[in-house]
């Protein structure tokens, strides 16, 4: 192989790739490369000039070198085949899944769910959405889907300089339509809905919440397309409320509980003022509440709003829960981790005077996986509450 383009860190950089972490950053580096490198294989060595490994570079996102490996490897048609099928091996066969997660099957800034016989995937990278053609055309080869959908709408694409867009690969638009995830079906958008079309990383939380519910009053705050709430009434729950802000996924949850025929109530409001509006000091408790909000932590400077946030939120729910009720409670930004979320919780437990005792711990499941040496790489987490 001939020789490679380099990045040299700088000597008195504390970069977290010398501890393994597959990321530097522009500041990192002693100068960056030409604009025509990006998109291009080069390597990162150390002050000493020791090689750290081979990634892709863009001059034009502040991650500006994403490691592939530590070996000289070329990103071609090869290398992601064998990237795809190597991820596609560490999944269940089974049922709708996360293929692809990013750097944790080294595909940096790539991302692919499985919905059926339909495959949705989101490109974040430029060195990817350079070989985006050749990326469809493996997933078609391994996979054989009726149809691959480009989410390419994320925001954080700008950060990359690249376009936002969403098409096919047949060019064709693919229509909403039913899809069954873990015994429920699911009107799903994959082209216009929300990420993916679905939160595939919280299915398993679904059923886990449900086995709490039987007889009880649940709610199901922030609840999207209804997923906990349908969950909990077909398991015998007495009485189920969802509420979110937003009236197209409020519109998504009632079609989906008339689909599966369970009853459940679903109601647009804005969680935040519904805790604390007037009436609900006389309302009847409730036996769980669930709390699953949108990322309140975007960034790192918005962690300490975040974290009153979450405080707030979680508060008002466990003064709302009967004696013995349960929370399940969640947080999926990656700037929060279990530290910060168990801390909110401590201070809940000690403002509303009651003791909360942890019945489970959640995590992201393992379709979604986490490399040690990448904390952004593990974004979800919970935990199911007893507050007596």
């Amino acid at each position: 192989m001939a020789a490679l383009p380099f990045l040299k860190l700088k000597a008195n950089a504390r970069s977290r790739v010398l501890h393994g972490h597959p990321w530097v950053f522009g500041n990192e580096v002693e100068a960056l490369l030409p604009p025509e490198h990006d998109g291009a294989v080069v390597e990162c060595r150390d002050r000493t000039g020791r090689m750290i490994g081979t990634g892709v570079y863009n001059s034009k996102s502040q991650i500006v070198w994403r490691r592939l490996s530590r070996d000289r490897v070329t990103l071609d048609a090869a290398y992601i085949q064998k990237a795809v099928e190597r991820a596609v091996s560490r999944r269940s066969p089974e049922g709708a899944r996360r293929l692809v997660w990013s750097e944790s099957d080294d595909l940096p800034g790539v991302v692919v769910d499985q919905f059926g016989d339909v495959l949705v995937v989101q490109v974040q990278t430029l060195a990817l959405e350079q070989r985006s053609a050749i990326l469809s055309d493996v997933l078609a080869a391994v996979l054989k889907p009726a149809e691959i959908i480009f989410r390419n709408d994320a925001p954080i694409r700008r950060l990359e300089g690249l376009p936002v867009e969403v098409h096919t690969r047949s060019g064709q638009p693919w229509e909403p339509r039913w899809i069954a995830i873990e015994g429920f079906d699911y009107w799903l958008d994959l082209q216009g809905g929300q990420k993916t079309g679905f939160y595939l990383d919280q299915r398993f939380q679904h059923a886990a919440v449900a086995k709490y519910c039987r007889g009880g009053r649940v709610l199901d705050a922030f609840c999207n397309q209804g997923a906990f709430a349908l969950h909990a009434a077909r398991a015998g729950a007495a009485e189920v409320l969802g509420l979110d802000s937003a009236e197209d996924a409020i519109a998504a949850a009632r079609r989906n509980a008339e689909r599966n025929q369970v009853t459940a109530e679903f109601t647009v409001a804005n969680v935040f003022d519904w805790f604390n509006a007037p009436e609900r000091a006389v309302d009847a408790l409730w036996d769980v509440i669930v709390l699953d909000p949108p990322p309140f932590a975007k960034s790192k400077s918005a962690l300490e709003g975040a974290l009153r946030g979450y405080k707030e939120i979680n508060l008002r729910a466990v003064k709302r829960l009967v004696p013995g009720g349960v929370l399940a409670t969640y947080t999926c930004s990656h700037h929060m981790q279990d530290a910060e979320l168990r801390q909110v919780l401590t201070e809940v437990a000690a403002d509303a005077r009651r003791k909360l005792r942890v019945l489970e711990w959640c995590h992201q499941p393992t379709d979604h996986p986490v490399l040690i040496t990448m904390p952004e790489s593990e974004y979800l987490r919970g935990y199911i509450i007893r507050a007596e």
